[in-house]
């Protein structure tokens, strides 16, 4: 990537950074509860990645015991560390962690997809978060079959496997084809099976649409966009297409099968550098959400198109090509007057990382992020990755969080 200036602070952020306490969290909004006490209102989340194992189960194949084990103990985590929210991901990769009659058991579970866990993770996972006061958002990947590109390891009735036009390999992955409607149709299907049966309290998705670039790569749709594409001025604003469609139906499909749940994504931190539009941030990032995923994810955001969105701004304060503290105000300001409230995507996991820049290695790092993000009344909480990292704090990043700005329990904005 090429490298840019250091952006300074102003003086207003910098006064901002000495504000700690619930003082800090002010901009996400406070009250009184019937009583007449104070309290806090806010976004305070983590995400309980599946995929690989990353967070839980800690392996494939433990016992049923083991499972509810390890996922409650998660759950009184993000009660110690006076988080509001957990996003699990029950849809890995086109598999689930729910008896779902469209797609087979996750593998991440049993280590063998399509077997029967002997239980109902999702819907445990519903019921152990309401007991604690938490709010569980199911965390669907839409378009990613397989970490692997070899449709004969999927179980014998995925419907990959029964419908083999619609899945492309690419780059050492299986992906289904986000060009095709008949794919675009049952991903949601499949997805809304899970918010139509269970009282889950948001509908989440990731940053993956189109996969990440990969030099030397192409993903191959060429008949797909042959067949539907020919409106288009290009296959660019085609894929956009394709995604801006999957985003409105999924929230019409959310908004019909359990009405007032919230909608929301979780995209990558940058839609598109100044550089190739004026409108875009001051960054040099080596992708862009708008031309390599397809994802104009700033206009999912001024249209109001979806309830809440979750930038994932992984980066430290100063950061050359992707500073946090430029990234920050451009999102508020992308937000502002719309409809959809703000969460920024924290980066918990690369605190205390030694392979990552010299800032991470502080752990007051996390905590200058919430800091700088109380001066934007747009920003109305923060999501961390994952937790894994919330419950082992190796650099005790998170604890810093929590004594500097997590003081009291807050209440998840409605």
């Amino acid at each position: 990537m090429a490298r840019v200036t250091r952006r300074s602070f102003t003086v207003a952020a910098l006064s901002t950074l000495a504000v700690t306490g619930d003082a800090a969290t002010a901009s996400v909004g406070t009250g009184t509860d019937r009583q007449g006490r104070a309290t806090v209102t806010g976004m305070r989340g983590m995400w309980l990645a599946t995929v690989r194992n990353r967070d839980w189960p800690s392996r494939p194949g433990l016992s049923v015991a083991r499972q509810r084990g390890e996922l409650t103990a998660l759950l009184d985590v993000a009660v110690r560390r006076r988080l509001n929210t957990v996003i699990l991901q029950v849809r890995p990769a086109a598999d689930a962690l729910w008896p779902s009659p469209h797609e087979p058991w996750s593998q991440y579970l049993t280590g063998t997809q399509g077997r029967d866990p002997g239980w109902d993770p999702l819907g445990t996972a519903v019921a152990e978060a309401h007991a604690r006061g938490l709010r569980l958002h199911a965390w669907f990947n839409p378009y990613r079959v397989a970490v692997h590109d070899d449709p004969s390891l999927l179980a014998a009735a995925h419907p990959a496997r029964e419908n083999p036009g619609w899945a492309v390999r690419h780059a050492g992955g299986l992906y289904y084809n986000p060009g095709l409607p008949e794919v675009r149709a049952f991903v949601l299907r499949a997805m809304l099976d899970a918010v139509s049966r269970y009282p889950v309290d948001g509908v989440h998705f990731d940053d993956y649409f189109y996969p990440y670039p990969v030099p030397g790569r192409t993903f191959d749709d060429d008949a797909a966009f042959q067949r539907y594409g020919g409106s288009f001025a290009s296959r660019a604003d085609w894929r956009r297409d394709n995604i801006d469609r999957l985003v409105r139906e999924a929230a019409a499909g959310v908004a019909a099968a359990r009405p007032g749940t919230p909608f929301g994504i979780s995209p990558f931190g940058v839609w598109r550098n100044a550089s190739a539009d004026p409108r875009g941030s001051d960054t040099r990032a080596g992708v862009q959400a708008y031309d390599d995923l397809y994802a104009d994810t700033r206009k999912w955001v001024t249209e109001g198109w979806i309830d809440y969105v979750v930038p994932q701004l992984y980066w430290n304060i100063g950061f050359t090509t992707a500073d946090y503290a430029v990234l920050l105000p451009w999102w508020a300001e992308a937000a502002r007057g719309s409809r959809t409230q703000l969460y920024v995507g924290e980066a918990l996991n690369r605190a205390g990382d030694p392979t990552q820049d010299a800032a991470w290695q502080d752990p007051d790092e996390l905590s200058r992020h919430l800091g700088l993000a109380a001066g934007h009344p747009e920003v109305r909480g923060h999501v961390f990755f994952a937790a894994k990292e919330v419950a082992a704090d190796p650099s005790g990043a998170m604890a810093r969080v929590v004594a500097d700005h997590y003081r009291r329990p807050a209440r998840p904005p409605r």
